[in-house]
């Protein structure tokens, strides 16, 4: 599954209201940089403890027990009958199971479904009618009790029921969309991961018990109904001329999270790869042309993994489906992935290259899961992280195959690695892997941590292993876990032996315990060698970390100089707390850069000699675009954490006026926008907007409005960054610009490019009027596209006038906005100016009953939360939002309540910390010289 955890962010302009790291306006982390404090300013951060005393513990864990084994399906014959119009379903499940020892009951997962008749038929004996039915609705289970043993051996379990197409975006659920006509229709889909299956049909649900099964869909005969495998008999519903059954394969052995069924109007567009897989997108109907771009990637990116895997697509077919209203990004269902239109769906005329780039790797990490996940399948919950960080981490790999000019491997700096940084230098983070025992703590853990900080380890492992190790080591353990379930170690293990290196301990240190460490290094001179000390402790966003028991971790350190800033000179694995490497053939002018390529997950404290050697590297280029991001990232992360001064970062921020690389622009724009989020709260906030225009305006100028002939991808991302932080900040002739071209794009004169639409509509919102936010809501009403919609809310919230803030809000719980869609609203107000965080604050308090109760607790509640109160930087705040969530309870959202108070209260400590000594600096940046 693919969660919008802010990586679509970054990749895509859409929300650049936001630190577009981390979706919301400070979530910061670690570097540690030595570069001589400013006399007389402490540097003390807050501290762990204060945070710790506000954050407090995570509460107990609920007891939880998994499913008895004396039972176990073997295959489920499943039948279904959604009513589109009552929203209700029909159900009838003729399971084969298997009994392991007697007993006169068989305990399922099973939620909000009646059962109507349950019974039990030994292989060649009576039928025994269950004489009661007892829901633990606590626990999402019900016990089916018979009136004596069921013997030992194969049996046949037969359930009729019925349940609810809820409107939750869980389970099995209702879709709204429109025909092309403009009429309102309901479609029925899935979405099972983690723990919802058992809201579709009474079952096992639990990745390890795999079966197989056959599905039967009864669905009105003007309809499209898909399952995971392809269809086999479509014929007329006996008992009603409008309905046909329609009969699917049977699957493999598989889990029943990864089991999916839509029925609704869609059109298609087809292919096959080069294996010979038939590959279909898709669409709304009307939309087919929409599809071609998903399915180029598709048919491209399954010979692609056949090939890496060295293992074949193991299903005869593959469908893409664009859903309406879908929570996540997109679900991998084995053979039948589920999406979000905006991860689906690219208009050559509409789309931005954002979406493209975005559309890619969506494609690329569902048909990775197919083989890691679907293939062979976690045995619980607690490794889930492997499933998605690895996905994570090879979608950029296959993206790298498939279109070689996004130089996507730097923007997963920015995107993956960095936002895993910040988040896990955190008290309140959480090692990559944890115990998950209730179902109800599996949504806390589709996070930052299993997803992009899972990705930065594996990335890291790849690179200590070597690709032919690695990729060896992949085959093995997929050849001998196909269709069944796997754990961490068993992955290791494979490993281990394809590379011969110690890959369990290395990477223990860093999968079990939470949080990563910072190197510190220094260089002494003797003659042509370069004497290193390096060393290692773990690093923390309130400041150094002094306790005693210090974690320490098996670290891969890549050490190159200038003479090749490009290729590792040394690499060497430092298992201790220090250690010294000696490198020879250095001469005195050559500097020397640890972790190049920024691949390593941790952070670097240089000396200042050290530091202020790679400067020059900086401004020249001559240090790869990646490690030019690190530099700054580290020390941007470290002026957070109260170990330099900001001032100091600023200064740095200035050496890269010349910089041409978008990801690194990009970055810059990240951490700029934390700071105008921070100094918000001060009486000074104009003057960051200046020293913000002075340092984009060079490139600016630079890029112009309109594409030349030869640009590329990377050429159209920096001009819609570029241009919307110069109209955000108020720069003149940007602004003058884009209220041109928006006058003429809304008189039809002359239609804004795709790439230009997010940066002209921030612009001319920011500094804009209701006339204006009128025309705005006009044109998403008119959008007949996702896209073009979700473009257009995530910058409502720019408008600063008090009373149409408001109005955006109450915009946002509307029928105009789909219900997963609302959350980026209420974060864009949020986001863009201090009154917009406080009355989305405000508003999330007054409306916490129907937003709870419209997202149940899941994901899209923590990001919610997480988007409307990280960037607030006063003590009592935070102390504001504890005590609401106390008396609010959101089970799923509690490490996530945990990590905003934490952020409030470092964001309060920097700004008591720094703010002063920003606004000389600023202020002296503009007075004449004497």
């Amino acid at each position: 599954m693919l969660l919008l955890l802010g990586r679509a962010v970054s990749l895509s302009f859409a929300l650049t209201l936001h630190n577009c790291r981390s979706t919301s306006p400070v979530l910061l982390g670690p570097v540690l940089v030595q570069l001589g404090r400013i006399p007389g300013v402490t540097h003390g951060a807050v501290s762990g403890t204060a945070t710790r005393q506000l954050t407090g513990t995570m509460p107990e864990r609920r007891p939880f027990v998994r499913l008895p084994t004396d039972v176990y399906p073997v295959n489920y014959g499943l039948s279904l009958k959604p009513d589109l119009i009552d929203f209700t379903f029909e159900g009838k499940l003729e399971a084969s199971v298997e009994v392991t020892q007697a007993t006169n009951q068989i305990v399922m997962n099973c939620a909000d479904i009646d059962i109507i008749t349950a019974s039990f038929a030994a292989q060649g004996g009576d039928e025994l009618n269950a004489t009661g039915f007892n829901y633990q609705n606590e626990d999402e289970k019900v016990t089916l009790s018979f009136p004596s043993a069921l013997q030992k051996g194969s049996g046949t379990l037969k359930i009729d029921f019925v349940g609810e197409l809820n409107d939750k975006m869980k389970g099995f659920y209702r879709s709204k969309y429109s025909t092309p006509a403009g009429e309102p229709r309901y479609a029925a889909v899935t979405q099972f991961e983690a723990t919802d299956a058992r809201r579709a049909f009474p079952c096992w649900d639990e990745p390890a018990i795999k079966a197989t099964f056959d599905i039967t869909l009864i669905v009105p005969k003007d309809r499209v109904a898909l399952s995971n495998m392809n269809v086999i008999e479509r014929k007329p519903y006996p008992e009603d001329e409008n309905l046909v059954e329609v009969k699917f394969a049977t699957t493999p052995v598989m889990s029943t999270y990864l089991v999916a069924f839509v029925i609704g109007e869609y059109d298609y567009v087809e292919s096959q790869s080069s294996d010979g897989v038939m590959v279909r997108v898709y669409t709304p109907v009307g939309k087919a042309e929409q599809g071609k771009f998903a399915l180029e990637v598709a048919t491209k990116t399954l010979p692609f993994y056949k090939d890496y895997f060295n293992v074949p697509y193991p299903l005869p077919k593959i469908d893409l489906i664009a859903i309406a209203d879908f929570a996540a990004g997109a679900m991998e269902n084995w053979g039948l992935v589920t999406y979000r239109e905006t991860a689906l769906l690219i208009d050559p005329k509409n789309s931005c290259s954002s979406s493209r780039q975005w559309v890619a790797l969506v494609v690329g990490h569902e048909l990775a899961h197919q083989w890691f996940g679907n293939l062979v399948t976690m045995e619980w919950w607690t490794h889930l992280w492997l499933n998605e960080g690895f996905a994570s981490w090879i979608e950029y790999l296959c993206v790298d195959h498939c279109f070689p000019e996004y130089d996507i491997w730097t923007q997963f700096v920015s995107a993956d690695y960095t936002r895993a940084l910040d988040l896990d230098a955190l008290d309140s983070s959480h090692p990559i892997e944890v115990n998950v025992g209730h179902p109800s703590e599996v949504d806390e853990i589709f996070d930052a941590i299993s997803y992009s900080k899972g990705a930065s380890v594996i990335r890291m492992l790849h690179n200590y292993i070597g690709d032919e190790d690695f990729r060896k080591g992949m085959n093995a353990y997929l050849l001998k876990f196909q269709h069944k379930n796997a754990s961490t170690e068993d992955l290791w293990d494979c490993l281990e032996q394809a590379s011969g290196k110690p890959i369990a301990a290395v990477m223990n240190s860093w999968t079990k315990q939470m949080g990563f460490p910072i190197i510190a290094v220094d260089q002494e001179q003797q003659g042509e060698e370069r004497i290193l000390k390096i060393s290692q402790k773990k690093f923390c966003a309130s400041g150094p970390h002094n306790s005693e028991e210090c974690p320490h971790w098996m670290v891969p350190v890549s050490i190159c100089t200038s003479e090749d800033p490009k290729c590792s000179k040394v690499k060497v694995l430092l298992d201790s707390p220090e250690t010294t490497v000696t490198l020879s053939g250095v001469s005195a002018d050559q500097w020397v850069k640890i972790n190049p390529g920024t691949v390593g997950f941790y952070r670097i404290q240089y000396s200042s000699a050290m530091l202020e050697s790679l400067l020059p590297g900086v401004r020249d280029l001559s240090l790869q675009p990646v490690d030019r991001l690190g530099l700054q990232n580290d020390l941007f992360s470290l002026s957070r954490a109260g170990m330099i001064s900001t001032v100091e970062v600023l200064k740095l921020m200035e050496a890269f006026v010349n910089e041409p690389n978008y990801t690194v622009w990009s970055d810059l724009s990240c951490n700029l926008g934390v700071l105008s989020s921070l100094l918000s709260h001060t009486d000074f906030p104009e003057e960051i907007q200046e020293f913000i225009r002075d340092l984009f305006t060079p490139i600016g100028l630079k890029l112009g409005w309109d594409s030349k002939p030869g640009e590329g991808h990377l050429d159209a991302l920096l001009r819609g960054l570029v241009l919307g932080k110069l109209g955000k900040a108020g720069h003149k002739p940007t602004l003058e610009e884009a209220r041109r071209r928006f006058k003429e794009h809304v008189d039809g004169k002359q239609v804004l490019p795709a790439d230009l639409r997010s940066p002209v509509y921030l612009t001319v919102l920011k500094h804009g009027d209701s006339a204006t936010l009128d025309t705005m809501l006009k044109l998403h009403k008119q959008a007949d596209m996702q896209e073009e919609r979700n473009r257009i809310e995530r910058v409502l919230g720019a408008i600063s006038a008090p009373e149409l803030i408001q109005k955006v809000l109450f915009f946002a719980m509307s029928e105009e906005v789909r219900p997963q869609d609302t959350v980026s609203v209420i974060g864009g107000v949020a986001g863009s100016s201090r009154q917009g965080r406080k009355a989305a604050w405000k508003f999330v308090r007054d409306n916490w009953e129907e937003l709870y109760n419209r997202y149940q607790g899941g994901f899209l509640i923590s990001r919610l939360i997480k988007l409307t109160v990280d960037g607030f930087a006063i003590d009592k705040m935070a102390a504001e939002v504890k005590s609401f969530f106390e008396s609010h309870p959101a089970p799923a959202a509690e490490r996530t309540v945990q990590q905003c108070c934490e952020n409030i209260l470092l964001n309060a400590a920097w700004l008591k910390r720094d703010a002063d000594d920003i606004h000389q600096y600023l202020l002296r940046r503009k007075a004449p010289p004497v």
